[in-house]
């Protein structure tokens, strides 16, 4: 039988649980606070899950050079490839909250894969908690000299005139510039062009510039410098606005593809569970670093447009309305990987 507790013991017991559980809670916010203010102890890695030399390998390095300097330990940069982003993402996800391991998110991470991959091995909401955002890289589509094209029409034409002797290239089945390329064959009447991936934008790009393949749309961190050199040719900016960087090249919508609209993003992530003063911290070191005019300067040479200010929830608010925006495009294209 159930021993019946009187009011008098019942009120004591609950008093003494009250009291156990203000000794945890003082123990485990102290703890907290001490990792905060001891925080960062050591080096921080920030994890990359595309090729070096990329666009988000660019953004990584510029940010976390400033960020490292401010909080007084190194951040290195480890790029991690792989299915399209979601090894390294998911390699993060599983790491110790600790706020030693951080993600350069992007668009394709945190907003198609989720809708392109039948099994994703991380939640892109649940797993992670959002320190900020970095910027927006607008992409442009380039081709290799040797196509007598200068413009959007002319290139169809061109396209048009030889149905599947060209090619363009992607950093990945279902990354951002695979989906952009296929928009652009659809919008462009249904063009016959086959599809090239690689793993990563680097290798890609030294593949154009050497007439493996014909054309591409990719960042301005890894198209600019070639297009600049004369390497490659610019035909349009991707974004519904100019590229701030290449002031004179329209963009493909001014030049009559309607709707188009192809970019990527960058946001620094935590994994989920990292101490809340961590986060702060982190956040103060990021606002300052994209506040920085030599920083921003050379963001803003390679054609990154920061967005600084974007808070951890802010953030959190925009990679949901990103998961929301890209989920009927993926599935419109028809695009699927196990």
């Amino acid at each position: 039988m159930a021993t019946k507790l009187s009011p008098t013991r019942m009120s004591r017991a609950c008093e003494a649980a009250a009291y156990a559980l203000s000794l945890i809670a003082l123990f485990v916010l102290g703890g907290e606070a001490a990792r905060a203010d001891d925080y960062p102890s050591k080096p921080i890695r920030m994890v990359v899950s595309f090729a070096a030399g990329g666009p988000t390998d660019t953004v990584a390095r510029i940010v976390g050079a400033k960020m490292g300097d401010l909080l007084g330990q190194q951040i290195f940069v480890e790029n991690r490839t792989g299915a399209g982003g979601n090894l390294g993402a998911a390699e993060v996800a599983k790491t110790a909250p600790d706020g030693y391991t951080l993600l350069m998110a992007t668009v394709s991470t945190h907003a198609i894969n989720p809708g392109l991959y039948k099994n994703m091995p991380y939640d892109p909401v649940r797993d992670f908690t959002p320190i900020g955002q970095v910027g927006v890289t607008p992409s442009l589509l380039a081709i290799h000299p040797s196509l007598p094209a200068t413009d959007l029409a002319s290139l169809i034409t061109v396209i048009k005139e030889h149905p599947g002797k060209y090619t363009y290239g992607s950093s990945g089945v279902g990354s951002i510039l695979h989906l952009c390329g296929e928009e652009f064959k659809t919008l462009a009447g249904g063009l016959h062009i086959t599809h090239v991936p690689y793993r990563g934008s680097a290798p890609m790009m030294t593949d154009l510039m050497g007439g493996q393949i014909s054309m591409v749309f990719d960042g301005t961190p890894t198209a600019l410098p070639q297009v600049r050199a004369g390497a490659i040719r610019a035909i349009g900016a991707g974004m519904a606005t100019r590229i701030r960087a290449l002031p004179d090249l329209p963009t493909l919508q001014e030049q009559g593809l309607n709707g188009f609209e192809c970019y990527t993003w960058n946001a620094i992530l935590a994994p989920a569970g990292t101490p809340q003063p961590v986060i702060a911290r982190l956040y103060d070191a990021l606002s300052k670093t994209l506040a920085d005019p030599a920083t921003a300067k050379r963001l803003d040479d390679v054609g990154i447009d920061a967005t600084p200010g974007a808070t951890p929830q802010q953030t959190a608010a925009f990679i949901g309305a990103e998961l929301e925006k890209w989920a009927p495009i993926i599935k419109a294209s028809g695009a699927q990987v196990e």
